[in-house]
């Protein structure tokens, strides 16, 4: 038997997770949050859909939590086995896991107590803190470039992916009796020369591709422009005297943002706004980021590890505790804010969103894709009015919806990662929305490419390719 089911990411971009049927054994790929709307994230206390005592190792792809973070739940759920990553991600999903036990345990806990005198049954947290640790002791690092056999007929090679530090192309050499058969999966492909990560590693040959689809169906503009771009919104807000808002994912986007004004401070008067990075997790994944300079192209190596400090900005403010976060919204000009979560879902820039964005003279910088039911697709949708706390807060401020910054490949870089295979495979398209996945599946099939766009639960039987 040969057989790879798709249990997640199948016309959404998020809850990746694959399940690999080799002989009697089995192995997953990734395991990841599904996230968006309240309905959406109901389905993460739903039962796996595989029996997860009879999984028999797990390759973890990288830390994002669309990826990562179930990874407590299964462990919780009874999984024993080694969890195969780099390094790079395992110190991530030390804090990152972690961060979301904790949300997890607050949410029920507020939950609980709001509804306790009503008669409504107790809820329990998706995972605890102590499910998150359990799962950080399975975590086994692999290094990028060693291939070696994990399980009988199961060989690993992870390469480097450029989309975040630690992120990984997993190459898999199955065998099945007679029959070998090589299978890729993309993970999340960064951004062709991206300011901080290395391109993603080309690969010549499969048998079958799996790749993602997150801007299959659009072309970034060029980082100059978007570069640009910043400039010119930091010098407008400085004319209207108000904040910039920046709504930024707490792993890799941050720390882009960061560069770039480090990279362009005195070109963009950096020195007239008191910058705050106003998120724990991202201020403990900086500092992760610093250790692991081995992952960086050569400019950024050299710029980076120039720095005493791993925030690189000169009078950078770090917001540890929340007292230090809500003394930010006394300031009512001149103050430029990267605060979590890149969506707006949850984090500090819900509180600064709500005291900021009413103003005519406030300023949000959207530098991250945004899944369609969060708060930050609503703002990039144009909405006039948001609900924060059950309150309605009126949009006034200006929306900037920056592409350039993403850290995933856009159509272009995904053809051209895909057309790198000397042979064009079979390809199958997971974690992208719909149309974006369909778009680059079109755009790929006038090319000639065997294009696949499995939907939930189905499954290619490898043997057949």
């Amino acid at each position: 038997m040969l057989e790879l089911t798709f249990w997640g990411a199948t016309g959404e971009v998020t809850g990746s997770c694959y399940l690999l049927k080799v002989g009697g054994q089995q192995l997953l790929v990734d395991c990841g949050l599904i996230q968006g709307q309240p309905a959406d994230e109901a389905r993460n206390v739903e039962p796996f859909p595989f029996e997860v005592k009879e999984i028999n190792a797990v390759v973890l792809t990288h830390a994002h939590l669309d990826h990562a973070g179930r990874l407590p739940l299964l462990v919780k759920r009874g999984y024993r086995g080694p969890i195969y990553t780099h390094a790079g991600s395992r110190d991530l999903c030390e804090i990152m896991l972690r961060d979301a036990a904790h949300i997890h345990e607050g949410d029920a806990t507020r939950y609980n107590r709001r509804h306790h005198l009503r008669g409504h049954r107790q809820v329990s947290p998706l995972y605890t803190t102590h499910d998150a640790e359990a799962a950080l002791q399975q975590f086994q690092p692999f290094p990028y470039d060693s291939k070696r056999e994990i399980l009988p007929g199961v060989a690993l090679r992870l390469l480097d992916a450029g989309h975040i530090l630690g992120a990984s192309i997993v190459e898999l050499w199955l065998q099945q009796g007679e029959v070998s058969k090589k299978l890729v999966f993309s993970g999340d492909l960064g951004h062709q020369a991206a300011p901080i990560m290395r391109s993603p590693t080309t690969i010549e040959n499969a048998d079958l591709v799996v790749m993602e689809s997150t801007y299959g169906d659009r072309n970034h503009p060029p980082w100059q422009a978007s570069l640009d771009e910043v400039a010119a919104i930091l010098q407008q807000a400085e004319w209207d005297h108000g904040n910039v808002l920046i709504p930024s994912f707490a792993v890799g986007r941050t720390q882009d943002m960061l560069y770039a004004f480090a990279r362009h401070y005195d070109e963009w008067k950096m020195d007239r706004w008191q910058v705050y990075l106003d998120s724990p997790l991202a201020i403990e994944a900086t500092t992760i980021y610093h250790r692991h300079l081995e992952g960086y192209e050569d400019e950024a190596k050299a710029f980076w590890g120039a720095s005493d400090t791993p925030f690189m900005l000169p009078g950078l403010h770090v917001s540890r505790y929340a007292e230090e976060s809500m003394a930010i919204n006394l300031i009512h000009s001149g103050a430029l804010i990267i605060a979590g979560s890149g969506m707006c879902e949850g984090g500090r820039i819900r509180h600064h969103l709500k005291h900021n964005v009413w103003h005519h003279s406030c300023h949000v910088i959207i530098v991250g894709y945004q899944v369609e039911g969060t708060l930050g697709r609503a703002l990039v949708d144009g909405a006039r009015t948001i609900q924060l706390w059950g309150e309605e807060v009126e949009v006034n401020a200006t929306i900037h919806n920056i592409g350039g910054f993403s850290a995933h490949a856009d159509q272009q870089g995904l053809r051209d990662w895909y057309h790198g295979f000397i042979q064009q495979p079979p390809l199958v398209l997971i974690h992208g929305e719909e149309e974006a996945r369909q778009t680059l599946a079109d755009t790929l099939r006038e090319e000639q490419v065997m294009v696949y766009t499995p939907g939930y639960g189905n499954t290619i039987d490898l043997l057949e390719l």
